[in-house]
């Protein structure tokens, strides 16, 4: 229940209503992209079945979209907090790392609001490369409502200082960079079932942005 209503404040943009100190809001907003994250990988995951070896990819995609989610934030976050020093904004810097985790936990609180979707989604429709596509776009949804929340987490902020403005976009454009091939590294996510299921891919590394335009022009062009 008390995840739930953290869910809620997050969603409302009042985490100031409960009163609780700075550390344990952020304890609170990694709790909730970490087990919301963890709902969306588990319907992610059960393209193809979740009989027999295929409840492994049930496990492995419910680890991997906290892990993406956290990766990308951890990943972006430190050279963030250089540049808002270097504008002159050190003062600001709990609220700015409060607002990025309350923006983060929103993406994973929508995440798990398109579960039952997804899973709908992968029992009416049996194509593979649809069914990445289809979760690049809900993933795009929860990460467009993240930057809305984001905006109105910030807006305090540029209030006092316009220089978050410019500071905010920034962050959107780095954390999408990032999330992108990330989000290639440690695919799959969905799980080709045709294939043997694994953790991460033997050729892991590579251009992310390549491949997604690939992908996209090989579905619309049938």
């Amino acid at each position: 229940m008390n995840l739930l209503l953290q869910a809620d404040d997050v969603l409302r943009q009042r985490l100031d209503a409960r009163g609780q100190g700075d550390r344990r809001t952020l304890v609170a907003l990694v709790t909730s992209t970490i087990v919301f994250g963890a709902v969306y990988g588990a319907a992610m995951g059960s393209y193809g079945g979740v009989v027999g070896e295929r409840l492994w990819q049930v496990f492995y995609s419910a680890s991997k979209v906290p892990l993406l989610l956290l990766a990308t934030f951890a990943v972006s976050l430190p050279s963030f907090l250089v540049i808002n020093v270097l504008f002159g904004l050190r003062d600001d810097l709990g609220r700015v790392v409060r607002a990025l985790a309350a923006a983060q936990a929103g993406v994973g609180i929508v995440l798990a609001s398109l579960a039952p979707i997804t899973v709908f989604w992968n029992v009416s429709f049996g194509d593979y490369p649809t069914a990445v596509l289809y979760n690049a776009v809900a993933f795009a949804v929860a990460s467009f409502a993240g930057q809305w929340l984001l905006r109105g987490y910030y807006r305090p902020l540029v209030a006092r200082r316009p220089r978050h403005r410019f500071l905010m976009r920034a962050w959107l454009g780095v954390y999408a960079f990032v999330g992108i091939q990330m989000a290639w590294v440690l695919r799959p996510f969905v799980g080709d079932p045709g294939s043997e299921v694994q953790f991460f891919r033997e050729d892991s590394w590579g251009n992310a942005y390549t491949v997604v335009w690939g992908l996209l022009v090989n579905v619309l062009g049938r």
